[in-house]
């Protein structure tokens, strides 16, 4: 094994948005007398926007055009981009910006590949944006995770083999897409004991560590 490049999910390890989505939709479900809570919003780690909202009206008895679908999300994505307004620099842990650094100093590459079609402008808002090598998000694929086009695109970006690309997840679908691009996945918070994970961590500290031991064992 010859780990050269780091792909990160953006939500939920490099930064914290999840209460962001959930008083977004919450927002979007609640005027639509659509049932929503913290439980149903886990099932949409991970997943697209048009994704997350099928999943939503499974609670909703009747039926939306694509039309109106469209203005949900839309909606949606202006309430939770005005909470996003909100973050500054200091929503990014000291540990996952002296680990990246460290990272960065060891010659890997670093990428994001994250199904929000936000990635940049948080990047931006918690002065990451130039962390990265290369940034594979919502905008840029048609399928979203377990599917690992983001990834896949995320290692086109910056031109390294998918075997040669490790990947951090907290989502079980970013597992599933990491596993069928044929990269090593790292699981952390929710995805650290999923069945499919390679290699397990409790902190974002520990991946320099993590690194070592890959290559020592290689």
């Amino acid at each position: 094994m010859n780990i050269k490049a780091l792909i990160f999910d953006l939500d939920g390890v490099i930064v914290f948005t999840d209460k962001f989505h959930y008083q977004a939709w919450k927002k979007v479900s609640d005027k639509m007398g659509i049932y929503f809570d913290e439980t149903i919003n886990n099932r949409l780690r991970g997943v697209s926007r048009a994704e997350s909202l099928e999943i939503i009206l499974e609670k909703y008895n009747g039926e939306l055009s694509d039309q109106e679908k469209a203005e949900m999300m839309e909606e949606k994505n202006i309430i939770y981009r005005e909470l996003l307004e909100t973050m500054t620099a200091d929503d990014v842990t000291d540990d996952v910006r002296d680990t990246l650094k460290k990272l960065r100093e060891g010659g890997y590459k670093l990428a994001i590949g994250s199904s929000s079609k936000n990635a940049v402008f948080i990047l931006e808002k918690v002065d990451l944006l130039d962390a990265f090598d290369g940034i594979s998000d919502g905008n840029n694929i048609t399928h979203s995770k377990p599917d690992p086009e983001v990834f896949l695109k995320a290692a086109d970006f910056i031109r390294e083999a998918a075997e040669n690309c490790l990947v951090v997840e907290d989502a079980c679908a970013g597992i599933d897409a990491a596993k069928a691009a044929g990269m090593t996945a790292v699981g952390i918070g929710d995805a650290s004991d999923y069945g499919k994970t390679d290699i397990q961590i409790s902190s974002f500290k520990e991946l320099p560590d993590v690194i070592n031991r890959l290559l020592a064992q290689a």
